[in-house]
């Protein structure tokens, strides 16, 4: 009899376990799609994409989304008051346009899938991950709280599921909320100005423009290659750092001195890209420059003299290259076609929510 009734019981709690795993829903496993970035042929070939966030489809629609949430405040999204977006605007090649700070003119966030030597104009942040951090905890910028961020993100009805397609987990992370906004901020690929199409033998160039460039690639000319050459002219910076002559007294405590303590470095900065400079105003690490005219007057008749001015400044003693006025005319036109209308309207890297 005791052995019938066990047997009953285990025929029962078999059958009751078939049922209770009928009932659990299925746990769905997403194969994340890989990112094809684009990659011009006359672009370097070595990028800064990490192994441990490889960029997904998946990925960079998160961070495209998350890039422009002003949950990343810290609020419930109604009442949000920054998110990445508020100071890096599309139409400005991805920065401000507008005196911001200490360091009033942010670099633009374009084409740093290649950018090797850290962030910022001192190189301080190592990396794009790194950067989403800093810039959604600094107090001058977003200056919010990372677990209020997660938990304004978590109780939404999408971005469970979103960052389970991307990452694998319902559960989110600030960790990864660092990731997909470094994908998308990785995506941001600028190659379709009127000089890509030049360098790609699809449009030429106009004779002033052809002179322009030809002053920015000699240094009997304007001298701008030595800085602004990097990936054969591909990327318009070699990501480097320069004492170019703007002052000739150093008291600013972000320089590129506070990253590496050499006195060698002080009053020197991140030379930026000069894609699409025409609508990335102001310029120069504080701003000071409001025109590209005033850059252009700047390096031609201003550079100033000091023991940390960069040796490649080599018209410094006479306190610039000295170009005449067509000459100006001619390097600003050049640089003029370096403007990416494509890239400054695609709607793949636009507010998904509009």
């Amino acid at each position: 009899m005791m052995s019938t009734l066990k047997g009953i019981c285990a025929v029962l709690i078999g059958f009751l376990a078939i049922i209770a795993s009928a009932c659990k829903p299925e746990k769905t496993h997403y194969q994340q799609t890989p990112y094809e970035l684009l990659q011009p042929s006359y672009f370097p070939t070595k990028n800064n994409i990490p192994d441990d966030n490889p960029m997904t489809e998946e990925g960079v629609t998160l961070g495209r989304k998350l890039f422009y949430d002003p949950r990343l405040s810290g609020r419930d999204g109604t009442d949000g008051i920054r998110s990445c977006s508020s100071c890096h605007h599309q139409e400005k090649s991805f920065e401000y346009g507008a005196p911001t700070g200490t360091h009033h003119a942010m670099l633009p966030l374009i084409n740093l899938a290649w950018n090797r030597t850290g962030l910022g104009w001192n190189g301080g942040v190592a990396t794009l991950e790194n950067m989403v951090l800093a810039a959604v905890t600094s107090p001058v910028e977003i200056n919010a709280d990372t677990n209020q961020v997660v938990k304004y993100l978590q109780k939404t009805d999408d971005y469970p599921a979103l960052f389970e397609k991307a990452f694998g987990s319902r559960d989110i992370t600030f960790v990864n909320v660092e990731r997909a906004i470094a994908q998308f901020v990785r995506s941001l690929v600028s190659a379709d100005s009127k000089f890509d199409r030049y360098l790609r033998g699809e449009e030429q160039l106009t004779e002033d423009e052809l002179a322009g460039y030809e002053l920015f690639c000699t240094e009997e000319g304007a001298d701008c290659f030595h800085c602004h050459g990097g990936g054969g002219l591909a990327l318009m910076t070699t990501n480097l750092f320069y004492n170019n002559g703007l002052d000739d007294e150093f008291n600013d405590p972000e320089d590129r001195s506070a990253i590496t303590g050499s006195h060698w470095d002080k009053g020197a900065y991140k030379a930026p890209t000069l894609r699409n400079i025409a609508v990335s105003s102001p310029y120069m690490h504080d701003g000071r420059f409001i025109t590209l005219d005033e850059v252009i007057d700047f390096y031609s008749e201003g550079v100033k003299d000091s023991e940390n001015i960069n040796p490649l400044m080599h018209h410094v003693m006479d306190g610039g290259v000295h170009l005449t006025d067509l000459e100006k005319a001619q390097l600003k036109a050049f640089l003029s076609t370096l403007t990416d209308e494509h890239f400054l309207s695609n709607p793949d890297h636009s507010d998904p929510n509009q």
